[in-house]
């Protein structure tokens, strides 16, 4: 027979692991700063494909973050800061005749370290990010890698999903700012906007 001290212990096992097995379903919603950048003389376009926009990652078998609607936000604030003029589209099909540099970027894989995994008291997301760059025309330029790294300062006083929720926009905010520093280093991207320059002196 259980003692009284035996079925409080049994509940407690049973409410832990109840909470270690719970589905943790998140959608970040998060308006990001306007870049303070000096924009490049240049038309782009990005390219928005509708999986990118309703992404959801799923970095284990019980949580979900939904990351669509907050990495548009993002990445149209970031290239606005690049771009003189930036358009965000749907699809190729949209893009104005003058555009100069089309994007289309692609979630390739997010992941997630929890306290319980890397016995460190915080939790860490990786989002890796692809990049397909090409001319106005057609014209493939590069197809760029782009990591981005967020976690939490201290997991403690955090719920799973609120620390989970500030790594993933943390990792978010960790993209924008590497688009904005980086970007114009891409040496494919460089090399084009050199052609577009002497093409522009041309008599």
């Amino acid at each position: 027979m259980f003692t009284a001290q035996k079925k409080i212990v049994l509940i407690l096992l049973l409410a832990m692991l109840a909470g270690c097995s719970s589905t943790t379903n998140l959608e970040i919603q998060q308006d990001f700063p306007d870049v303070v950048f000096e924009p490049r003389d240049y038309h782009a376009a990005i390219v928005i494909p509708a999986e990118f926009r309703s992404y959801q990652a799923r970095p284990n078998e019980v949580t979900f973050i939904d990351i669509g609607e907050a990495q548009v936000v993002l990445l149209g604030k970031a290239f606005r800061g690049l771009f003189k003029r930036v358009d965000v589209l749907n699809a190729r099909a949209d893009l104005h005749p003058e555009t100069d540099i089309v994007i289309v970027p692609s979630v390739l894989e997010v992941q997630l370290s929890t306290p319980s995994e890397s016995y460190l008291n915080v939790y860490e997301v990786w989002i890796k990010y692809n990049l397909d760059i090409e001319s106005g025309t057609g014209e493939p330029i590069d197809s760029w890698f782009m990591p981005a790294y967020g976690k939490t300062p201290d997991s403690f006083m955090l719920s799973r999903s609120e620390a989970i929720k500030e790594a993933t926009i943390v990792a978010l905010r960790d993209a924008g700012a590497k688009l904005v520093l980086d970007f114009f280093r891409i040496p494919s991207v460089h090399s084009w906007m050199e052609r577009q320059r002497d093409i522009q002196e041309q008599p």
